[in-house]
């Protein structure tokens, strides 16, 4: 039998829908509290803050009228009526943060402006309606809840422990941080000061000092990026600073943080072949998007948005930060990013080890045994030999450089089939057994993506062939399949690529002839991004002058 649920019921659960643990209490008081233009806000909890949750700023306060309505379902100074979400500008609007933590806890609320203080109580079992009582304090307001949950235990008994909650009302708290640098905020746990964040200039600044080493600030840096109706700053960490999981990356938009996958890839996809394989780029993205542009009105904790062009956005950030890279590689690699690429290169090198006019030097290092032997080569580069059987060593100017041949004879090839790729048709059509019509669909739309990729593929009476595969690729098994129907996942093509490029290219171990050895040593420094396909550098380098200072010939 249908029934109408009493409103004190139907108020607590609804409440759930925004209030579901201590941190999100922290996340709309926050809010709440930047909106009002606070200059200073401090977080403070007890119990992991299902004791006590407290936040207290300096921002505009509240008039006495204004108490007596804001713990009310729906209350709200932010907008009027539904068409001023296309412009709203602030964190919080619908007017449901304080009526929903008063549904689940006892609230208090204490505020001040034009120096009159008031405090409101309000919570289950208290009184009604609430009580608005003088008080005392300066310009701003507190906010705080006490017991939260108790009177719902279902839902009490679902909190993890105290230890834990405060970890993720820190988490809010630090993201809070990081899209409003320019404010002072504190967070104190059981009495004790956890953090103290001083306001600073820019968001790198604040990103650097919430979550780096001292050691690893060096290595992030900020870009901008603009389109039609948005503009973006975007810190990205170099080469250097890495982390094996995705949790330091981040996304912000008009200053909350947001779960958008587009976006989050977008910052990994500008990064492409500089980063290994298996670690990712420590960075963030600030949108700052014409609120007509996006709706932040899909999820109730506005953890989710809809833009009404990602695209664009997202090939603006991604290409900022690709530009960034390619034109900041003497940052990374100490080299000119003015030199010039020329990829005509051959595929194959001659690997016929010719033993008889080398000789062993120190163990390690195989160099020509006949000095007149030794290429000359161009731009002033000087061959020496080759160290471990995998390390290319050449002279130029005051700098040793050594060259990864793999890596390097990898980034070259990648290159080249970024233009073209040598096909091979296959004496006998390889059949693609096909698991679902999402493999169908995906191999009917993309011969074309394929083609471009040196994978020739047909269909014929409802079945798919291979007819040709790029010259080299190992044939026949059932890993070729798979690695082709993982191709309809975005980024997958630089994939194949990489990979086309690691199976062709001379390995470690591999002998080269010196006048080839040194025609691959010219094309890798040469290269604008000095940086194999999976993000391993190509050489090293070290100066004349590192190398007296190593064994102090100078000081």
């Amino acid at each position: 039998m249908i029934q109408v649920l009493p409103p004190d019921e139907a108020g607590k659960i609804a409440a759930g829908e925004v209030v579901d643990r201590p941190a999100a209490l922290v996340r709309e008081f926050l809010d709440n509290a930047i909106d009002s233009g606070a200059a200073h806000i401090e977080v403070s909890l007890e119990n992991g803050g299902a004791g006590i949750c407290e936040v207290n700023d300096d921002g505009e306060g509240m008039s006495r009228d204004d108490l007596e309505l804001c713990w009310q379902p729906h209350a709200t100074s932010k907008i009027h009526s539904v068409e001023d979400l296309k412009t709203a500008s602030t964190l919080g609007f619908r007017g449901e943060a304080l009526a929903a933590a008063a549904a689940v806890s006892r609230l208090e609320i204490t505020s001040c402006r034009e120096d009159k203080a008031y405090k409101l109580t309000v919570g289950p079992g208290l009184s009604f309606p609430p009580r608005v009582e003088n008080s005392v304090r300066t310009k701003g307001t507190t906010v705080r809840t006490l017991g939260l949950f108790d009177t719902i235990p279902a839902r009490k008994r679902f909190l993890k422990s105290p230890g834990s909650e405060a970890a993720l009302c820190r988490t809010v708290f630090n993201d809070k941080a990081l899209s409003f640098p320019g404010i002072e905020f504190r967070f104190l746990s059981d009495g004790k000061l956890k953090n103290l964040l001083p306001p600073v200039s820019t968001y790198k600044e604040r990103f650097a000092k919430l979550l780096l080493e001292d050691h690893e600030k060096l290595h992030l840096h900020e870009i901008a990026a603009r389109g039609e109706g948005f503009n973006a700053v975007i810190l990205i960490g170099d080469p250097e600073l890495y982390r094996s999981d995705r949790r330091q990356q981040f996304v912000f938009a008009n200053g909350r943080r947001i779960q958008d996958y587009a976006l989050m890839q977008a910052l990994e996809y500008g990064t492409r072949s500089w980063f290994p394989n298996g670690v990712h780029p420590v960075g963030a993205l600030f949108l700052n998007i014409d609120p007509a542009l996006a709706d932040f009105n899909i999820h109730p904790a506005k953890r989710e948005a809809r833009f009404a062009d990602p695209a664009s956005i997202h090939h603006s950030i991604s290409s900022s930060i690709e530009n960034f890279f390619r034109d900041s590689a003497k940052i990374f690699i100490n080299e000119s990013k003015e030199l010039a690429f020329n990829a005509n290169l051959p595929e194959a090198y001659d690997l016929a080890e010719p033993e008889q006019r080398y000789s062993v030097v120190n163990d390690f290092v195989r160099v020509n045994s006949a000095e007149n032997e030794i290429p000359a080569g161009a731009d002033g580069i000087k061959y020496l030999g080759r160290a471990f059987d995998l390390f290319i060593l050449v002279e130029k100017g005051d700098k040793l450089y050594a060259i990864d041949q793999h890596a390097a004879h990898e980034r070259i090839l990648y290159n080249s089939f970024l233009e073209k790729i040598p096909v091979q048709e296959l004496l006998v059509a390889l059949p693609i057994p096909t698991g679902s019509r999402e493999d169908e669909k995906f191999l009917s739309e993309s011969q074309t993506k394929l083609e471009k990729l040196g994978i020739i593929i047909k269909e014929e009476n409802g079945s798919w062939f291979i007819e040709a595969l790029p010259s080299g690729w190992n044939t026949g098994d059932q890993e070729t399949i798979t690695e082709i129907l993982s191709l309809k996942n975005a980024g997958e093509g630089e994939r194949w690529l990489a990979t086309l490029s690691c199976r062709k290219a001379v390995k470690d171990g591999d002998y080269l002839d010196p006048r080839t050895a040194l025609d691959l040593a010219g094309q890798a420094l040469k290269l604008p991004i000095c940086r194999c396909p999976h993000g391993r550098p190509v050489y090293f380098e070290i100066t004349r002058t590192e190398m007296y200072k190593a064994v102090r010939r100078i000081q």
